[in-house]
């Protein structure tokens, strides 16, 4: 077996990724009969391209307000402009909107009027980063499947207003002003089938309560938490991505087995401050411990089965790990060869 241990950073496994429907922004056609309900106007501050007729781009204009949107619309982009309100007025025909960007705009949480989002009854995917929301938007739309909220200035999230997001897979509110108490016991209820929750960038001491059940990817970087409470995983049973990078973990905050979990294929717990390995699941394929306080490796401890060479015969029970991160630590090459012996499938460390 041939390892290649890097001395430097390598790309990273996977980064924003969600698994949900694809995209329909890809042509998608409308019925033939259907398009001659519509008349193809387009509004003069904005682009409308013949080869993508249900598409409307009026984004790098400059603009203050939405302009009216032609009826037959499903794709509307509205981001990098200086947009401060969203009223009902623009979408009083718009009743076919798919897909909403107003990211970089200077939207405001009063300057939403109530009722105009809820009232896209189609509307799957909403973009509101890079504005000045003070919390999150509500009522929303039944029909969203993704709701991207970074990088505003979110410190409440009205109660109940996921309640009726069944159909939500990605919620992202990184990089706002989120503290543990808007973060209550009911905040995600509802959200029966949301796959990836970023909460990353926020001002989080504690793991979240009462995260949805079938959560695959879960990120919480750059927050202050110093504590995992016990068994907190088991709620979660389908996690898979988890990243923890720059927070405050200690080797007391990690209970013993709290990451043995089977479904667990990414752990990242960069930039914290662990002095030893922590144990984790057989199946686990991506772990990232750099920048930490690590001192020493020891195999035998770290291999979560016997690293006796009769127990790797069978592929089933062989450790999956394919990739290590180490640098940052106080660790010195070379690499233990109990850690090679445990690892066969390993192809990469950094050290």
């Amino acid at each position: 077996m041939t390892v290649k241990v890097y001395p430097s950073l390598l790309v990273l496994f996977l980064t924003n990724t969600v698994w949900t429907r694809n995209l329909r922004q890809v042509y998608d056609a409308m019925d033939p009969e259907d398009w001659s309900l519509f008349t193809f106007e387009c509004p003069q501050e904005c682009f409308c391209p013949s080869s993508f007729p249900n598409a409307l781009y009026c984004d790098n204009k400059g603009l203050k307000e939405i302009p009216a949107i032609p009826a037959r619309i499903w794709y509307l982009y509205l981001q990098n402009n200086l947009i401060e309100t969203i009223s009902e007025k623009p979408f009083v025909n718009a009743t076919h909107l798919k897909w909403i960007n107003l990211n970089k705009n200077k939207i405001t949480s009063n300057g939403i009027e109530e009722g105009v989002l809820s009232k896209l009854k189609r509307l799957l995917y909403l973009f509101l980063e890079d504005n000045d929301l003070q919390e999150v938007p509500a009522p929303l739309p039944t029909s969203l499947e993704q709701l991207r909220l970074a990088r505003n200035k979110i410190s409440r999230i009205p109660e109940g207003v996921f309640s009726n997001l069944e159909n939500l897979t990605m919620l992202d509110l990184h990089h706002n002003k989120l503290l543990d108490s808007a973060l209550q016991s009911d905040t995600f209820q509802g959200l029966n089938n949301l796959m990836q929750l970023n909460i990353a960038k926020n001002s989080l001491k504690k793991m979240p309560l009462s995260i949805p059940a079938n959560t695959m990817q879960l990120f919480l970087d750059n927050n202050s938490i110093e504590v995992i409470p016990e068994n907190y995983f088991s709620a979660i049973p389908k996690v898979t991505f988890l990243r923890l990078n720059y927070n405050k973990l200690s080797d007391d905050g990690i209970p013993p087995n709290v990451f043995n979990v089977s479904s667990m294929l990414d752990l990242q717990l960069s930039h914290n401050q662990l002095t030893k390995i922590p144990l984790f699941n057989a199946h686990l394929e991506h772990l990232h411990l750099d920048h930490n306080r690590i001192k020493s490796v020891n195999g035998t401890l770290m291999c979560p089965t016997s690293i006796a060479i009769e127990d790797h015969r069978s592929y089933g029970n062989m450790p999956r790990l394919r990739y290590l991160r180490l640098d940052g630590n106080e660790i010195q090459p070379p690499i233990p060869l109990d850690i090679m012996i445990c690892f066969r499938l390993l192809q990469a460390v950094v050290i």
